[in-house]
């Protein structure tokens, strides 16, 4: 599949006689920043939920990297490299801010430690979790939290949960990142800040990213393609600039608070 990162054949899932999103055919490149956009209850998440294996499809296949994870758990797609973010902050909030990165860390290979060498606190124990924090350091720098690094994670103001989330997603070392809403609920200097960590996580990760937006100035501001979902199909897709001036698109989009 050469650079193709993500690929969608005919996605779809139906709930009883619902269909929920159907025939979604999306190819994202790597290290692209694309965007899914459309109305409330386009079927947005539901794509987001299938790539993820909350869901399992009903119809259509996706490859991540050319390999087929139609039907795999959530953790096997994990591990196989797609991440992702939640429209409603989901943090360990009882839990410090580097605590919260390291649990995304926990899982990779290079951070193993026998159960045995944990359970008697040796030497490999303590190597282990140094390693593991000093990468978890690493992250929350480039995020400018790492000052905040033994605050509560309940007690960062909201912005900074924002970015928070994105690290902790970061930390499993992730080929797609699949951020859900990342803008909701903030204001305008948290929303330019956020889109400069997702342009800097894209080119200083070799990142590819797929977002769900509603905020089109950040969609017009980062995104290079998108595509428009509307009652779970494909309304219209491509060229970033293009598409949002679309009449179609512009239509599906009338009444809603964009």
């Amino acid at each position: 599949m050469g650079d193709i990162m993500l690929k969608t054949e005919n996605l779809g899932i139906s709930f009883g006689g619902l269909k929920a999103a159907q025939n979604v055919n999306i190819t994202i490149h790597n290290k692209e920043l694309y965007g899914l956009i459309g109305p409330n209850g386009a079927g947005k998440t539901t794509i987001f939920n299938l790539l993820t294996g909350v869901y399992q499809p009903t119809e259509g296949k996706f490859f991540l990297d050319g390999e087929d994870l139609t039907g795999k758990t959530q953790e096997a797609i994990n591990r196989k490299g797609i991440a992702r973010t939640f429209q409603n902050i989901r943090l360990f909030n009882n839990m410090t801010v580097i605590s919260n990165v390291m649990v995304g860390l926990h899982n990779l290979p290079e951070y193993k430690c026998s159960p045995f060498a944990s359970m008697l606190r040796l030497p490999a124990h303590f190597a282990a979790e140094k390693k593991m924090r000093d990468r978890a350091k690493e992250l929350l720098d480039i995020f400018g939290l790492k000052e905040d690094r033994n605050t509560l994670a309940c007690n960062l103001p909201y912005g900074k949960q924002r970015k928070l989330e994105i690290a902790r997603a970061m930390a499993t070392n992730p080929k797609l990142l699949l951020l859900d809403e990342p803008a909701a609920g903030m204001n305008p200097h948290e929303t330019e800040e956020l889109m400069n960590t997702i342009r800097f996580v894209r080119d200083n990760f070799d990142m590819t990213i797929l977002l769900i937006e509603h905020d089109m100035k950040l969609v017009a501001g980062i995104c290079e393609k998108v595509t428009v979902l509307n009652f779970g199909q494909e309304l219209a897709q491509g060229n970033t600039a293009e598409v949002l001036s679309d009449p179609r698109v512009i239509t599906a989009y009338i009444g809603e608070d964009e």
